[in-house]
């Protein structure tokens, strides 16, 4: 996996997934899910801003040899037939951002969280602030549903919380104080990243590919 705050920000972050793919991005195949920006305000307009490459850093737009958009609403009303190879085919999941909450439920409303420990075998995931943080062991929320008071906000594949755009100006509440003050209320490692960082999980370990800034948080 390759979790990162904001993207593909720096060239840092683009080696360690060419690393883990094993060849060039552009001899790649990506599928990206946009499901967590529907849990946001404007997030049809946010999809294909980060489709066209026109919001943020890199992410669907940079050079991929074949890119399709797999959304999870839709996945329980169509047989698996027709998307799983799909997902079994690809090199990269792509996996936006937005709410925790919102995309969690649909990844196991539409039966991608059980697929995924199998899929991780052959394929790079690469998660953008909350598709990282959904792989963790926190999540958040901003309530813009009507999901069920008790549905999951992540995942817990990895044993450790990502904290991302720490020290971002759009978000006032992520100051490194802010986020230490949150950390220590969780009983798990806490990684706070800001955009310029991301999160490199293997089989031989976690390693954190920055150009930016990071602290980590044990409990």
């Amino acid at each position: 996996m390759l979790l990162t705050s904001a993207g593909i920000s720096n060239a840092s972050i683009h080696n360690a997934l060419v690393e883990l793919l094993g060849k060039p991005v552009a001899e790649s195949s990506a599928l990206f899910v946009p499901t967590a920006i529907y849990g946001i305000r404007n997030g049809a307009d946010i999809i294909r801003r980060v489709i066209c490459g026109t919001l943020g850093d890199p992410f669907c737009e940079m050079g991929w040899k074949s890119i399709g958009v797999l959304e999870l609403t839709a996945l329980p009303s169509i047989k698996k037939e027709l998307w799983v190879p799909m997902l079994q085919e690809t090199d990269a999941l792509l996996v936006g951002g937005g709410d925790c909450q919102y995309l969690c439920y649909w990844m196991q409303q539409s039966g991608l969280a059980d697929l995924l420990p199998a899929l991780l075998h052959k394929m790079v995931y690469v998660g953008l602030s909350a598709g990282s943080m959904i792989m963790t062991r926190f999540g958040t929320t901003y309530g813009n549903h009507t999901l069920p008071a008790e549905s999951d906000k992540s995942l817990g594949l990895v044993d450790f919380a990502i904290h991302p755009h720490m020290d971002h100006e759009w978000f006032p509440e992520n100051s490194l104080a802010s986020l230490e003050k949150l950390a220590a209320t969780l009983p798990v490692p806490s990684y706070a990243i800001d955009d310029q960082t991301a999160i490199k999980v293997t089989d031989g370990g976690v390693e954190v590919v920055s150009e930016g800034h990071w602290k980590l948080f044990n409990p």
